[in-house]
């Protein structure tokens, strides 16, 4: 099999992206609903969970079920290859929140220092 880095980058890209971790991440717990998802993914639009997860479905991470009810219901859930992607997920999702408090204080830290840094304006 031939490694082609241009196509894992696209590859990596839709994982790495801002919102498919976490939709990975809630989906590795379990099936969920459309609405589900939007109300567990703080600061997510409907139209950004929408684009998220017909990106994940065309990988093959996501599959999509419409159910012929009325109102339509619709759930997603891991494929067994989006599955394999939870300990990475996971990984990453918790290294972040375990380290938020360090890197707000870099962020205050780097932005003192970068106002300190800057040139003083002269009329």
């Amino acid at each position: 099999m031939e490694h082609n880095p241009c196509r894992a980058r696209e590859i990596l890209d839709r994982v790495g992206d801002k919102w498919s971790l976490l939709v990975i991440a809630l989906l590795g717990e379990r099936t969920k609903r459309f609405t589900e998802l939007k109300r567990e993914i703080d600061g997510i639009s409907q139209r950004m969970l929408t684009v998220t997860l017909r990106g994940l479905e065309r990988d093959g991470i996501v599959t999509r079920t419409v159910y012929p009810v009325v109102p339509p219901r619709v759930e997603y859930s891991l494929t067994p290859m989006g599955a394999t992607l939870m300990d990475a997920a996971n990984t990453l999702v918790d290294w972040a929140e375990s380290h938020l408090s360090e890197i707000d204080a870099a962020r205050a830290d780097y932005d003192t220092r970068a106002r300190a840094e800057e040139p003083v304006k002269t009329s």
